[in-house]
């Protein structure tokens, strides 16, 4: 277990950090939380400026008031040791792999060790653990863990450490205290009725407070990310809609080919025996919060946000062997354990092609035509400095600089680093990039340096 658990950790750790060194990181949102962090580490609120220049709040906006997610201040003390976003890297893949020693007890206690080791290598291989180490660093890092701990420490009879892994799932965003409800339910379903209640009414208060009451504290708005406008304008507004038509909502949970082929993309390495467990309460309304939502990218397989429900439907899997072992009257066969166990680990590597640690295996993953350009235009600006980057360049500078995000909307900063070669967020095309670049040189900037589609431009 503790071997498969370094090599899950060192592999999410290399994707990472390749990506990194070959400027295929991104300043959305990896800068985000170097800022956040490195503020935490320096015992100042945790200020975002490259978000909050980018969304016209200011240079002090602070990450509490972009997503609720003070658990990013545990990371603060390895700033101390090591001040730059690779720590953050390093400290996303650690935390996913701390997930599998708890996934080893508990399937080791429901179904035999043998089984126990396949199944923390299908977590190890699965795609949404894949996916989420592929595109920088979020929030996300956290939850697997805990929710492991939770539903571990919970099966074991130890419920300090249990409700006290729940409790900190509602640090690590504004959303969490859905899960904490999710959690709640499933207590209900396992007859732990007061426990189940207390815990939905938890998750339920977090909800409304953080995002009726701490968001705009912080000098944020809750509607910035709220995605569920063909329900109603507000979270009341999109309840009462729900309970007019709750059969209009959940045929809207199914309403486009990437919707239903991310959930089954979620449950089928667990060959959907997931659906037996009450365990999967946890995670319905994570899930079915992204499947009602306006935006596409949070419907699709390819960014983080299944990591969120990963470790809770792969226990759901156990825990639905399990039934299905008792009510067949076989609870004691090891062989079906093993063979579930087995097949769970051969759905996880089937997958592997797929996503994103699919690229470890492709010498091209290490290499970047581009890489060396990007180093000597990064090289060229001085230290101490704000400077307006592009997407994929400003990772290399926020140890030194304070970074914001090229944009076609220019915020005046001394130093521009941007790249007019290929497409970067924000921008629409590259030939947009390249008119931007003509508009910052039409007002006094001056280029400095030009390679590859890398231009710096100093303003005189």
């Amino acid at each position: 277990m503790g071997a498969v658990a370094l090599a899950a950790g060192v592999a999410y750790a290399v994707l990472g950090l390749v990506k990194l060194a070959t400027f295929r990181a991104t300043t959305f949102d990896l800068v985000i939380v170097d800022q956040a962090v490195r503020n935490y580490a320096g015992l100042r609120p945790p200020y975002i400026p490259v978000r909050g220049m980018f969304g016209d709040r200011g240079m002090d906006y602070v990450q509490l008031a972009d997503h609720f997610s003070p658990l990013y201040a545990v990371l603060a003390p390895f700033y101390w040791i090591h001040d730059a976003p690779g720590t953050l890297i390093v400290a996303q893949a650690a935390l996913f792999a701390a997930a599998i020693p708890f996934v080893w007890l508990f399937t080791r206690r429901v179904l035999g060790t043998w089984p126990a080791y396949l199944v923390c290598v299908a977590y190890a291989l699965s795609w949404p653990v894949a996916q989420a180490v592929a595109f920088d660093v979020h929030e996300a890092m956290f939850v697997p863990v805990l929710t492991a701990i939770m539903i571990e420490r919970y099966h074991a009879g130890r419920m300090l450490p249990a409700f006290l892994a729940m409790t900190a799932l509602l640090l690590v965003k504004e959303d969490m205290g859905l899960m904490v409800i999710g959690a709640g339910a499933c207590l209900i379903a396992l007859g732990d009725r007061w426990r189940g209640v207390l815990s939905a009414l938890l998750g339920l208060g977090a909800v409304l407070l953080v995002r009726g009451l701490t968001i705009s504290v912080f000098g944020g708005d809750a509607k910035d990310y709220w995605a569920y406008g063909h329900l109603g304008d507000d979270l009341p507004g999109a309840v009462l809609g729900i309970l007019r038509d709750p059969l209009a909502a959940v045929l809207l949970a199914f309403s486009e080919e990437a919707k239903v082929d991310t959930l089954l993309l979620m449950v089928w390495p667990t060959l959907l025996l997931c659906l037996l467990s009450p365990l999967s309460l946890a995670a319905l309304p994570h899930v079915l919060v992204r499947m009602l939502a306006d935006r596409p990218q949070w419907w699709q397989a390819d960014f983080h946000y299944s990591a969120f429900t990963v470790v809770i439907l792969l226990c759901a899997g156990v825990d639905g062997l399990s039934r299905l072992l008792r009510l067949i009257r076989r609870p004691g066969d090891r062989s079906l354990k093993l063979a579930w166990a087995a097949g769970a680990c051969v759905v996880a590597l089937t997958l592997v092609p797929r996503f994103a640690l699919d690229q470890l295996y492709h010498p091209g993953f290490y290499t970047e035509p581009k890489a060396a350009a990007a180093a000597e235009a990064v090289a060229k600006v001085p230290s101490g400095v704000i400077v307006e980057a592009a997407n994929s360049v400003g990772p290399a500078l926020t140890s030194r600089t304070t970074v914001l995000l090229w944009s076609a909307t220019s915020h005046g900063a001394p130093w521009v680093v941007a790249d007019t070669s290929r497409w970067e967020f924000p921008f629409g095309s590259p030939e947009q990039q390249l008119a931007a670049v003509g508009e910052l040189e039409a007002r006094g900037y001056v280029r400095v340096f030009e390679r590859d589609g890398y231009v710096v431009l100093r303003r005189d």
